[in-house]
């Protein structure tokens, strides 16, 4: 059998981010946003940190699957292609929202005083309730993998043409990105979507009405698969840019924390639409530069941390939830619930992957995890 060819500086992001994602759920918690359940104590300075990771943590999770989703059409047909992104993103997603994310519900449910009883008399009827927030029956955090599988089976048409004949679509790609500055052409798209679409629709995660998401999370997607099918021509040009990045990065991010500032408007929204895609796409170009740099190699923790990072994703919520809700009201401060939140959620979730998901193959499927494979680095 042939060894599967990787970028391990991709696994690590995609790692680092899903860890990230951790702390961020855990910070919603403290901040005034609204969150499942909430700290008696509210801490507004945290906002800040948090406004500057939710920038460019979900697209950059999306541009990430475009390119592994370039690799996974290696050596499969359309057929074969939607068949795995069922079984890898649609069995978890249905397990996890029958067994992984009632839970949640039903702590927001007690902590609000919207019910009373035991778990089991809340599961139980649960489904009966119709759809979250009316109801009990949601995808909460699993939000990410519905969007994932549809936007794989309605591109995966384009994507296997794009991968099986480049042709001219990739040649002139190629000679706009090996221009200087090339790669920020890829944000006049994105402004597009911020300034125009963005104000009709806001943001809900149900598939449906979700337009702004579905228009601006499918173009990341397809952005990361077409940028790896361009092969050296995209590294080279995202190492020539990475400083320049980052200047951008950060000026971009202070232009947004003055925006701010100031009262709604035309100008302002306009302004801010282009602060905003020019800032997600500084840090996702200067990441995939630095981690290019320093961490495309192999290695046994890497190994491990990238099999876990899917279960882990399935399980952190539900973790983080159930622990906030016995923390939420003691008079702790910030630090130590904090500390416990973190930990806790990858101490239970680790226990759970490693004592229990690993040792029980039945339970693989249902956690998205694929059987080990031989891989060697890429340049």
């Amino acid at each position: 059998m042939q060894a599967k060819i990787r970028r391990y500086d991709l696994d690590w992001l995609r790692v680092i981010v899903f860890g990230l994602l951790i702390f961020y759920h855990v910070g919603m918690f403290f901040v005034p946003w609204g969150w499942h359940i909430k700290n008696n104590n509210i801490y507004d300075w945290l906002q800040w940190p948090m406004l500057f990771l939710n920038q460019w943590r979900l697209p950059i999770l999306f541009v990430i699957s475009g390119m592994g989703t370039y690799y996974a059409f290696g050596k499969r047909t359309v057929r074969q292609f939607n068949w795995e992104r069922f079984k890898r993103l649609g069995i978890p997603l249905i397990f996890g929202m029958l067994f992984i994310v009632p839970p949640q519900i039903y702590f927001e449910r007690v902590a609000n005083a919207q019910f009373t009883g035991s778990y089991w008399e809340f599961f139980t009827t649960a489904a009966r309730d119709g759809i979250y927030p009316e109801g009990n029956f949601s995808w909460h955090h699993l939000w990410f993998l519905p969007y994932l599988l549809v936007f794989s089976w309605a591109l995966s048409p384009i994507f296997i043409r794009i991968r099986k004949r480049p042709g001219k679509f990739v040649q002139w790609t190629k000679r706009l990105v090996a221009k200087p500055l090339g790669l920020y052409w890829f944000i006049l798209p994105l402004y597009l979507w911020e300034a125009l679409v963005e104000p009709f629709f806001d943001i809900t995660h149900d598939l449906i009405h979700d337009w702004f998401a579905i228009i601006n999370y499918s173009t990341l997607f397809f952005f990361g698969f077409v940028l790896i099918s361009l092969g050296d021509t995209f590294w080279l040009s995202v190492k020539k840019i990475k400083k320049k990045a980052l200047i951008m990065g950060l000026i971009c991010f202070t232009g947004l924390i003055i925006s701010w500032q100031f009262e709604d408007g035309y100008a302002r929204h306009f302004t801010e639409a282009f602060l905003k895609v020019a800032n997600l796409w500084s840090w996702i170009l200067v990441l995939f530069a630095y981690a290019a740099q320093y961490l495309n190699r192999p290695s046994k923790t890497l190994a491990y941390a990238n099999r876990a990072v899917y279960p882990f994703y399935i399980l952190h919520q539900t973790t983080t939830i159930t622990i906030g809700y016995y923390l939420m009201d003691l008079d702790w401060g910030f630090f130590p619930k904090a500390i416990i939140l973190v930990v806790g959620t990858f101490g239970i979730s680790w226990l759970i992957y490693d004592l229990i998901i690993l040792r029980i193959p039945l339970l693989h499927p249902l956690f998205g995890l694929k059987p080990r494979q031989k891989e060697i680095v890429t340049a």
